[in-house]
């Protein structure tokens, strides 16, 4: 069993990267991890961000070297391919606005110095959304992508002690061209899965490369792969990582059938293991993230660190840990995701009553909102003391303060933050916080049908069911940020009614909602 665990600030010090797709994400040794470039709001990135694993650090390093259109190293860029050997990490192509890049660069780790590489041999053309894997400790092996008219297919082996890059001639059958695919070598072989097609269709082939490694004397030849198991659905922009004796492949996209144009967004784990030759789909014990594709995954130790990504509307900054169910972090994962629960009869909640309890379920304040619960949904809200993430945005805010007890510095956690939302807008709401923000009003929301569930939505000064429009979404990825529109002052109306009802007032006639129609 493993666990999704959003990181905290608790977890490293440093800034981490900022919000991103399409970028690279790579590991030096057992020591660092370098993330670069990327895509933001339109807006192509060159920086480097390091993650130090053993003094769990993010900093960015004052590179040196080349210049390049007026800067040091590699112009901003996404989709491009960034392999490491020994301590060099290796960058080749991507795209920056709607130009496609065939520049080679190294920058050495050791004292964070850009070079961009004169190669030679038959170089590959210009490219995005290809991909790449290291051989052995001296090559590295280039497949596919798009140039901007065409689909590829076309493999280039590049020598790193000599520069010099080789088109593979290989023999028999071929897959068809793509991007947005993986590959991954595993053993002596190079494994591809995925991609997006040419002409558009999204693919979940499996490949197998031989004849990489020149001690072998095989000759080039690919072979499709039909596993056993539960192998993943066709997708592109999702990630392949190694992980001891499984590759474990992580969200991307594929399309939503031929009656809709919309893709649709995974963030299923699923493993290959090596040992079986067999797809198996990787227990998780609670919700994982958002689904995203662009985004990167890097194996620590026996976690795996999340990074980023897009899911067709945001573009995310979250960083997230995968983790075994024995790690130390994996206790602060969310309660357990129950799977299609059984709906609640009315002799069971008959029966919670003579048990003693409330007799207020939450498929009870469902029904009551007019939201159907057909489908067996009941939300997990925790509590403020168990809602890390709430507890330490809050806690940021009233850093300085002296406070004695857990439990007051919980509560005044949860007043800095909601007064702090009262006074946001859409526009200065920042992307970590739209979780909390929507777990804040389902948790409202609940509480003040459990205290007093004589209240109707028209107490609210809403009509109609508006007020609950947001209560039975499981996760902000869900929400568009317009709608925090609405969200933020239905957030600070339920905090309203709370404060009345504390007070044992009527919320109809204690005061006045002062927002405007939403």
């Amino acid at each position: 069993m493993h666990h999704w665990v959003q990181a905290s600030s608790s977890d490293f010090s440093g800034t981490p990267p900022q919000a991103r797709s399409g970028h690279t994400a790579v590991n030096v040794g057992k020591s660092m991890v370098v993330v670069f470039g990327g895509l933001v709001d339109k807006k192509f990135l060159s920086d480097i961000i390091v993650y130090d694993i053993e003094n769990k650090l993010w900093f960015e390093p004052e590179c040196t070297g080349s210049e390049s259109e007026g800067q040091v190293g590699p112009t901003p860029r996404a989709f491009h391919v960034a392999i490491t050997i020994d301590c060099h990490m290796f960058i080749f192509g991507g795209r920056s606005g709607g130009k496609r890049l065939g520049d080679f660069w190294v920058l050495d780790t050791d004292i964070w110095q850009w070079s961009e590489l004169t190669s030679f041999g038959d170089l590959p053309t210009p490219r995005d959304f290809a991909a790449a894997a290291a051989i052995g400790s001296q090559k590295i092996v280039l497949c596919g992508g798009w140039d901007g008219k065409k689909w590829l297919s076309d493999v280039y082996v590049m020598d790193t002690m000599s520069l010099e890059w080789l088109e593979l001639s290989v023999s028999g059958s071929l897959p068809p061209p793509r991007c947005g695919h993986t590959a991954t070598m595993v053993e002596k072989r190079l494994l591809v899965f995925g991609g997006r097609g040419g002409g558009g269709p999204i693919m979940g082939d499996l490949w197998a490369l031989k004849g990489l490694i020149d001690e072998e004397r095989e000759t080039p030849g690919w072979t499709q792969l039909k596993l056993p198991g539960q192998a993943p659905s066709s997708r592109c922009g999702h990630t392949v990582t190694s992980g001891g004796h499984y590759l474990l492949l992580f969200g991307g996209h594929g399309t939503g059938g031929w009656l809709s144009r919309y893709d649709v967004y995974y963030n299923d784990t699923i493993i290959l293991d090596r040992v079986t030759a067999q797809w198996k789909r990787l227990p998780i014990g609670n919700e994982p993230p958002p689904p995203r594709a662009y985004h990167t995954m890097t194996c620590i130790g026996a976690r795996h660190l999340l990074i980023g990504g897009f899911d067709g509307k945001l573009t995310f900054g979250d960083l997230w840990w995968l983790v075994p169910e024995d790690d130390p972090i994996a206790k602060r994962s969310s309660v357990p995701q129950v799977v299609n629960p059984p709906e609640i009869k009315e002799s069971e909640r008959e029966l919670d009553k003579e048990r003693g309890q409330d007799g207020f379920s939450i498929v009870d304040l469902q029904q009551k909102m007019g939201i159907s619960v057909s489908s067996g949904l009941r939300l997990q809200i925790p509590e403020e003391s168990e809602d890390q993430e709430f507890v330490e945005l809050g806690t940021r805010l009233i850093e300085g303060d002296v406070v004695d007890e857990r439990a007051s510095m919980i509560q005044m956690a949860a007043q800095a933050l909601r007064q702090h939302w009262k006074q946001s807008t859409p526009r200065t709401l920042q992307l970590k916080e739209l979780g909390s923000l929507l777990r804040d009003y389902q948790r409202l929301v609940t509480r003040i049908f459990t205290t007093q569930s004589s209240l109707t939505s028209a107490d609210f000064g809403l009509p109609g069911t508006k007020t609950f429009t947001f209560y039975h979404i499981k996760s902000s990825s869900e929400v568009i940020l317009h709608d925090f529109l609405l969200l933020l002052p239905l957030l600070n109306i339920c905090n309203q009614l709370i404060y009345v009802l504390h007070h044992r007032k009527d919320p109809c006639t204690d005061f006045t909602l002062n927002y405007v129609a939403v």
